[in-house]
């Protein structure tokens, strides 16, 4: 009994195997050995069917057919994305058979598709009341979705695309783009212009806007802002909004940084009523399942970092907030956490002294403080404590407390750590008052009070769409997308609701935005650098320069345009200041170098005079993680490094196997890729110990924990240099000595290093492999072998040398 297909109108057909055929062949043009790749994919694909399948499902197992070989050749990707595509371009667009008829199928049904979205309340009216959309559907480039990875199709499909009221989708990855475009432009004096230049920066993955812009923007609810920083007060009414407005920002997908420093102590007394205070974490716990209940676009739990500073009385309980065991109310399971760390505990820590532990209601004035002040209010406290002024206090030493961080951050990867002086002694924006904590995910520095809810804007430059066609960056077009995403931005700041009164407030009155890069390994792989290398810490030393130079010019020329920020005098930019400036201010307020090479390459003394004649915006900079947008730039993300070559990654969207292709490519302009992909898939993405592979592509091709930290720092050092903000910094260990933590959290605060993100340990034991061939007997042979040249790990210059701290604990396995 032949195999029949059951089609969308439910009739049934005979299954046509050369149907398929043609198909495959399509979707593989120009790729090598075109027929080897449809007989390949064919005959898989029929190891899979069955009577009565349908095309939905036929579709999707061509795709899962591809997806199973990524691992042998990452062109596989290639055509699981063309196949993807295909069938969205069907269901949006209908039939086509040529790529002219696709284009014209996209221009054919833009303009209708848009009015749908408006017309069922889904998409801002204003998309059709000021656009020529007859003019923007001839600009669509199909042609570009070619630049999408599998994994970033299925993103912009499933997470950013419109579906009608039906459910049928409304968009196809042009669509999108474009709508997003036109969302942006609603402000501009020719929006149409306008929207046509975001368009075809965001359609070739030149730069991406944040994720909450993505979702949101064009629509009728457009909540377009991506970090939201705000300070709970204590106050029983402002610790009720506070919740409120935690609700009300997670329903519109926004990221939360909160602190709580200000909370009184548990046992604080309470004179309204002459009872005592519960501290601050059964408030954080109920924040947490608020978190859980009001889920970001119904798609993915709320997303929150609390903060507080490391003197408050009820730090030992709060460093325990992510633990596993203990009291479940005295837990939380989706806020992230982070500590708010002085110079004062650093220099303590260094000179081993001692650390007191305050209650807040009784030191009001040391939130508001940070530096030379914060040090020397906090030591008239310690007076006051050791003469028996003080009503509640603790007394550690400051070693014993950085230990149980690291233990804390060791077992949980919380929490992070975040240093305030630094943050603002070299924040320029300095004038609208202190900053207490940073956001989500530890790029945002933003000052806020009870008045004002930080807000920051965000957009990523894919550093890796910006060489040229000889390999070369583009410096001049790193330049032109850094105007154009900073203009992005500042349009997006009157576009945007919150639902919050003080969010919308600070959003007006300074204008902020973060503008960063992702894609920075991708880069380095391509130039064949190492990332632990001096060319590296100088290349990103030089693209965030010249990246910070056009962001900060196009901020000056904007206020020429539409004037400067609501607070702009009295700030430092005021003064003629630039990031780089802040780091001698730092300095002075420390005592301390700051070590970090100071090479400037553009004329910005130049810069400093349009500086003093207005800003548009408070802050222009901040690198975000990217893990989201970079799936769909099909970047790295960050700044960060190569997790692994081979690896699964798990998303909201589903399981994808990540192969890096940059290794792929060397591996097959040497000859050796097939020769090698069983070892690689073996090793599980390492290639440090596989002797075939010459020792020039190992130290270009170091994964995460192979990689010296101090890289890690180093890097994030040279970029911060030219960054009013700061950076979401991931960490990745090795080692599980507390000492050597200490080493490298030391050498970040000493580089003038304003945060750190996630910490990653490498996992102690692996699993093994039973997806590949093994030959046991070869690898007990190879393991005998001397280790190949490159795989040990080794810091660089920078790397200080060990301050003996070691002492706080054995080694780990001792």
């Amino acid at each position: 009994m032949g195999i029949t297909v059951v089609k969308r109108s439910g009739e049934r057909e005979p299954y046509d195997a050369n149907k398929i055929n043609l198909a495959i062949e399509a979707v593989t043009v120009g790729l090598d050995d075109n027929i080897t790749w449809v007989t390949q994919i064919a005959s898989e694909l029929e190891l899979t069917l069955f009577d009565g399948i349908t095309t939905q499902q036929l579709d999707e197992a061509v795709i899962q057919v591809a997806l199973q070989n990524v691992k042998d050749d990452p062109a596989f990707d290639v055509v699981a994305a063309r196949l993807l595509l295909k069938t969205i371009y069907k269901r949006v667009l209908g039939d086509y058979e040529t790529s002219a008829e696709l284009k014209d199928l996209h221009r054919q049904h833009f303009a209708a598709n848009v009015v749908r979205g408006v017309d069922e309340g889904l998409l801002d009216p204003r998309l059709v009341e000021l656009f020529d959309l007859d003019f923007l559907s001839t600009q669509l480039e199909p042609a570009h979705d070619e630049l999408l990875k599998y994994i970033g199709v299925v993103t912009l499909n499933n997470r950013y695309g419109i579906k009608g009221r039906n459910g049928d989708a409304l968009e196809v990855p042009q669509y999108f783009w474009m709508r997003i475009a036109m969302g942006l432009s609603l402000n501009e004096a020719d929006p149409t212009q306008a929207a046509l230049a975001f368009y075809k920066k965001m359609s070739t993955l030149e730069y991406l806007a944040a994720g909450s812009t993505l979702v949101n923007a064009g629509t009728v609810y457009p909540q377009l802002a991506n970090c939201f920083v705000m300070e709970m007060q204590d106050d029983m009414e402002h610790i009720a909004k506070t919740t409120r407005d935690v609700m009300w920002l997670t329903k519109g997908t926004g990221g939360i940084g909160l602190s709580v420093t200000k909370l009184r102590a548990q046992g604080s007394p309470i004179r309204s009523n002459n009872t005592s205070s519960t501290g601050p974490i059964p408030f954080m716990h109920t924040i947490d399942s608020i978190l859980r209940a009001v889920s970001r676009g119904g798609k993915k739990f709320g997303a929150l970092c609390f903060y507080m500073e490391n003197w408050h009385m009820d730090f030992p309980e709060f460093l325990e907030l992510r633990n596993n065991s203990g009291d479940p109310y005295r837990r939380t399971r989706t806020a992230n956490t982070a500590v708010w760390i002085s110079d004062e505990f650093m220099k303590r820590v260094q000179n081993d002294d001692d650390w007191y532990l305050f209650d807040p209601l009784e030191v009001t004035d040391l939130n508001e403080l940070y530096g030379k002040a914060f040090s020397a209010r906090y030591n008239e406290y310690v007076a006051m404590a050791e003469a028996g002024q003080m009503h509640m206090f603790k007394k550690i030493t400051a070693r014993e407390q950085f230990k149980s961080i690291l233990i804390s951050l060791q077992t949980t990867s919380h929490p992070w750590l975040t240093w305030k002086d630094t943050i603002n002694n070299r924040a320029l924006n300095n004038n609208t008052g202190t900053i207490h904590l940073s956001n989500l995910c530890t790029e945002i520095t933003l000052p806020q009070d009870e008045d004002n809810v930080s807000v920051c804007n965000l957009a990523s430059i894919n550093l890796s769409r910006h060489l040229d066609d000889a390999g070369r960056l583009d410096f001049v077009k790193i330049a032109e997308s850094a105007r154009l995403a900073v203009r992005q931005l500042d349009n997006l700041i009157d576009i945007t609701r919150s639902s919050v009164a003080e969010a919308d407030f600070s959003n007006r009155e300074n204008r902020a935005v973060g503008l960063g890069v992702m894609g920075f390994t991708d880069v380095i792989e391509k130039l064949g650098i190492s990332y632990e290398s001096e060319e590296a810490y100088d290349l990103i030393d030089e693209i965030m320069e010249y990246v910070s130079y056009a962001a900060i010019d196009a901020s000056t020329e904007l206020a020429k345009e539409r004037g400067a920020y609501a607070n702009f005098e009295g700030s430092r930019w005021a003064q003629g200041m630039v990031p780089l400036d802040s780091i001698a201010l730092t300095e002075a307020d420390r005592g301390m170098e700051i070590k970090v090479n100071r090479t400037t390459r553009l004329d910005w003394d130049a810069l400093r005079v349009k500086v003093k004649g207005g800003m548009r915006n408070a802050t222009l900079m901040a690198i975000a993680p990217t893990a989201s947008i970079g799936l769909v730039a099909g970047t790295t993300p960050g700044l960060d490094p190569q997790f692994s070559q081979i690896f699964s990654r798990s998303t909201s969207n589903g399981k994808f196997l990540e192969v890096n292709r940059n290794l792929v490519v060397d591996l097959q302009k040497l000859g050796i890729w097939e020769s090698t992909r069983e070892a690689i898939l073996r090793s599980q993405g390492d290639i440090q110990n596989i002797a075939s592979i010459p020792d020039h592509l190992k130290a270009v091709y170091k994964t995460s924990f192979q990689l010296s930290p101090y890289s890690f720092l180093e890097v994030a050092a040279r970029a911060q240099k030219w960054i009013d903000q700061a950076i979401s910094r991931n960490m990745y260990l090795e080692t599980r000595d507390l000492g050597d933590m200490m080493d490298i959290y030391f050498a970040a605060w000493e580089r003038g290093v304003k945060t750190t993100y996630y910490l990653h340990m490498k996992p102690r034991h692996t699993a093994e492999q039973s997806t590949v061939k093994v030959n046991k007997s070869e690898d007990i042979a190879s393991s005998n072998a001397t280790p190949a040249a490159g795989a040990a790990q080794s810091a660089p210059s920078s790397a200080p040398a060990r301050r003996g701290f070691g002492g706080l604990a054995p080694k780990a396995g001792a």
